[in-house]
């Protein structure tokens, strides 16, 4: 084994899977600082790589249990912006292929801007159909935010291709001609929903970014229409936009 320099054995700890591998075995005996510390290095690696598959696997019980029911379409829905003071709210629906494997994928908050556009790449590329639906500050307006998330939601699911057999929803209840179930933080504990959490987050971040470029004293490209201190005094010296929601306070105390 000595005969190897730290670099080489680095590079091939790299194609290591697996703690039982022989020359990993042969590993813990290099009495040499560096390869102890190459061999804790991935012992940590391989670790962490465990816990993000259990993850997964508990994130994939529900849409497991359903497939043995005999569903195989299976949907994930969610929705984001809910809560902003400007902007869309936006649902997305997400079929999933039975053997798909995401190590990381969570709940689109927990993650961060670069891991969301990592996943949401594969997702697009790896999902059977997705979709996406956003509905504006004026209609979000005239029918209340509640209605407003119901119609984004049930017109993401409307638009998939092929159809859904069964559809995994965030906390909502949706009068839908599917069988479904509503799971109170679901983007946390199915892989469906969070895939939908995570679509739908950056197609809202993407078009607040670009509302942005043509109302940048909002602050739209970083609170993505969120009341921060910044946005609130901006619409104090600015007033609001047609992408503020106009029955939302305190923006409708300066109207």
């Amino acid at each position: 084994m000595k005969q190897l320099t730290i670099a080489e054995i680095e590079q091939r700890l790299e194609n290591i899977a697996i703690e039982s591998d022989p020359f990993l075995l042969d590993l813990f005996r290099d009495e040499r600082k560096g390869v102890q510390q190459l061999v804790h290095k991935w012992k940590k690696k391989y670790a962490e790589k465990q816990q993000l598959k259990e993850k997964f696997e508990e994130m994939n019980v529900y849409e497991h249990n359903w497939r043995l029911k005999g569903f195989e379409m299976i949907a994930g829905v969610d929705e984001v912006g809910r809560g902003p003071l400007a902007g869309p709210v936006v649902a997305a629906a997400v079929i999933l292929p039975n053997d798909f494997f995401l190590a990381g994928i969570d709940d689109s908050k927990k993650l961060s801007e670069k891991k969301r556009l990592e996943y949401d790449s594969i997702i697009r590329k790896e999902a059977i159909s997705y979709s996406i639906s956003m509905i504006h500050a004026q209609e979000i307006d005239e029918m209340n935010i509640y209605q407003a998330t119901k119609k984004a939601m049930n017109a993401a699911i409307a638009s998939l291709d092929p159809k859904p057999d069964f559809l995994l929803i965030d906390a909502m209840k949706l009068d839908i001609p599917f069988p479904s179930e509503s799971i109170i933080k679901g983007d946390a504990k199915s892989i469906s929903i969070a895939a939908a959490s995570i679509i739908a987050k950056v197609a809202r971040d993407t078009l607040m970014k670009e509302i942005s470029q043509t109302y940048p004293v909002y602050g739209f490209q970083q609170n993505m229409g969120y009341g921060t201190k910044e946005h609130i005094e901006a619409i104090k010296q600015h007033g609001i936009t047609s992408y503020h929601r106009k029955t939302f306070a305190p923006v409708k105390d300066f109207i």
